[in-house]
C-alpha cells in the first residue's frame, strides 16, 4: 500500500520558513531528528513522514505569526494535537512545520449556568475533566486515546459514549481557527443555536488541518450523572447481538455506551487483560441516571437480550468493576497483537445505518476468513460504527495485497449498504481513495472550498483529497 506517498517539497521555502520561525521564536522552533519523528504518523503501519520542524506556539498570535512566515515562504503546516489519529493525519509529505499545540492548553472560561466552557486547543480531554471534577459537570466525548480538543474537532472525534452525546460535530458551540493567511476567524458565539450565515463551526469540524489551524473551541458540557451502571453480555452470535442493539435504540432505552467485540476481540481482550469473559460476542453496555433509571434501563435491556438468546447480563454500579470493564474496552488495539505477536496493525472503520448493522459485520467477518486475516472487530454498534484491526506482516508483498483488497471491500460494502467509509477515523492519507466513491462529485465542491481558502494549498497538504483530482 503505497498510503504515505511522497509530494514535491519547496526546499528553498522550507528553509526560509524555518530560519525566520528560528529568528522570531528561537527554541520555540526545534528541529532534532527524534522529535521531528515523533510528529510524523507513529500510530498504525503507515509510514513516518516526518515534518522539518516542530514549532511550539502559546498564544493565538503566535499562531497568526508562525502562520503569515510560512505562508510568505509558501511552507507547508501540519497541526499536530497529541498524534493519535489512525489515518496519517500528522504526515509531512512534503516536508515543512508540524505545528504541536501542546503548549496551548489554558481553560478559558467556564460557564455553569449555561453548561458551555471555552478552551485552547491543546488542553485533552481528560485534563479537562480533570479541571471539571468539582463543577459537577463533564465532558463526554471519548475517542479511548487522551487526544486534544482541538484534534478531536480537527478529526470529527466521537467514541464509546456518541449514542448518547453525539460526535464532536454536536458538541462545539463555536471555534477559534487561524487561516492559511494568518486570520483568525471565530465561526460562532455561544447561543445553541443560531441561523446567521454559513455554519462555519461544522465545516471546520472534521477538516483536519486543511482549512485552518484550531486554536479555542467552546464546547457542551453535561452534568455528571448521579448514578451510572454498566456491563458486559454474552450473545451466541455477532448478528443475536446486533439485532439486540437494534432493538434497544429502537425502543428508546436511553443507553449511554453499547459496544460490541466479536468472539476474536474477546479472546484478545481476556488474554490482554487478564480477564475471563465468554469468548463469545459480547456486548458492553452502560446506562446514565438516577438510581432508579439506572436500574429500570439495565432490566430492560437484560430482557431484550433474552430475546436473542443473551445473557447473563450482570451489572455493576461500583465505579472500580466499570473503570476495569471499560479499561479492557479501551484497550483493545493493544489487546490485539496479543493474537500476532510482532505484527503490525491496521486499525479502519465503517459505519452503517443500524439496520443494515448486522449484514455488514456477518459479511466482513467471512470476508476476513475467506483472506486468510487475522482481524478482530470492536464496535460503537448503537450509531452503527465498527473498527475492524488487521494483525499483519508488512513484510510480506502477497499478505500486504490481500490486507489492501480487503480493506477495499469493507469500503465498498458499506457504502454498498448507504453508509459511510469512515464513521470516526477520518480520511487522513489512509482513506483518500474511497471518498471519490463516497462523494462523486462533491469533491469538487470540497476542492473548491479548499482552494478558496487555502490558496496556495500549505495546510496540511496530502490529506483528505487531491487538488489535482488525479
Amino acid at each position: 500500500m503505497n498510503i504515505a506517498a511522497s509530494m514535491r517539497r519547496n526546499e528553498n521555502g522550507i528553509s526560509a520558513a524555518l530560519e525566520r520561525l528560528a529568528a522570531r521564536f528561537g527554541d520555540r522552533l526545534q528541529t532534532g531528528r527524534a522529535l521531528r519523528e515523533q510528529h510524523g504518523h507513529t500510530t498504525t503501519y503507515i509510514p513516518n513522514q516526518a515534518p522539518d520542524g516542530v514549532f511550539f506556539p502559546e498564544t493565538l498570535e503566535d499562531v497568526q505569526e508562525a502562520v503569515r512566515i510560512c505562508a510568505e515562504a509558501r511552507a507547508p503546516i501540519i497541526p499536530f494535537g497529541t498524534g493519535s489519529s489512525l489515518e496519517g493525519h500528522v504526515n509531512a509529505p512534503a516536508g515543512g512545520v508540524s505545528f504541536d499545540m501542546g503548549r496551548m492548553k489554558r481553560v478559558l472560561a467556564v460557564n455553569p449556568e449555561d453548561l458551555d466552557c471555552t478552551v485552547e486547543a491543546g488542553l485533552t480531554r481528560e485534563e479537562l475533566n480533570q479541571y471539571l471534577r468539582d463543577t459537577g459537570l463533564f465532558f463526554p466525548i471519548d475517542p479511548g486515546a487522551n487526544a486534544s480538543l482541538g484534534g478531536m474537532a480537527a478529526t470529527r472525534a466521537s467514541g464509546t459514549n456518541a449514542v448518547r452525546y453525539g460526535t464532536m460535530r454536536e458538541n462545539v458551540l463555536s471555534l477559534t481557527a487561524v487561516l492559511a493567511d494568518g486570520r483568525a476567524v471565530t465561526t460562532a458565539r455561544r447561543a445553541r443555536k443560531s441561523a446567521a450565515g454559513y455554519d462555519l463551526t461544522r465545516l471546520l469540524i472534521g477538516s483536519e488541518g486543511t482549512l485552518g489551524v484550531i486554536t479555542s473551541l467552546t464546547l457542551k458540557l453535561y452534568g455528571i450523572p448521579p448514578a451510572i451502571s454498566g456491563g458486559v453480555c454474552p450473545f451466541p452470535s455477532v448478528e443475536a447481538a446486533c439485532n439486540a442493539v437494534i432493538m434497544t435504540i429502537q425502543m428508546g432505552v436511553p443507553v449511554a455506551r453499547i459496544e460490541l467485540v466479536n468472539a476474536l476481540g474477546m479472546r484478545a481482550i481476556n488474554l490482554y487483560s487478564k480477564l475471563d469473559y465468554p469468548e463469545t460476542p459480547c456486548l458492553f453496555v452502560e446506562f446514565h441516571g438516577t438510581e432508579t433509571g439506572v436500574e429500570e434501563q439495565a432490566s430492560m435491556f437484560g430482557e431484550i437480550a433474552a430475546e436473542f438468546s443473551g445473557g447473563p447480563f450482570v451489572w455493576a454500579t461500583a465505579a472500580e468493576q466499570r473503570q476495569k470493564l471499560w479499561k479492557a474496552r479501551h484497550d483493545f488495539y493493544w489487546a490485539g497483537f496479543t493474537l500476532r505477536p510482532g505484527s503490525k496493525a491496521l486499525s479502519t472503520d465503517v459505519c452503517v445505518p443500524i439496520s443494515r448493522l448486522a449484514e455488514c459485520i456477518v459479511e466482513t467477518e467471512a470476508d476476513i476468513a475467506e483472506a486468510g486475516l487475522v482481524a478482530p472487530i470492536v464496535g460503537h454498534v448503537g450509531d452503527g460504527n465498527f473498527h475492524v484491526a488487521v494483525l499483519m506482516d508488512t513484510e510480506d508483498p502477497a499478505e500486504m495485497a490481500r490486507v489492501e483488497a480487503f480493506v477495499a471491500r469493507l469500503n465498498s460494502r458499506a457504502l454498498a449498504m448507504e453508509g459511510t467509509c469512515t464513521g470516526e477515523h477520518g480520511i487522513g492519507q489512509g482513506k483518500m481513495r474511497f471518498l471519490e466513491q463516497e462523494h462523486g462529485p462533491g469533491l469538487d465542491v470540497m476542492r473548491t472550498i479548499k482552494q478558496a481558502l487555502d490558496p496556495l494549498g500549505i495546510m496540511n497538504p496530502g490529506k483528505i483529497l487531491n487538488l489535482t483530482g488525479g
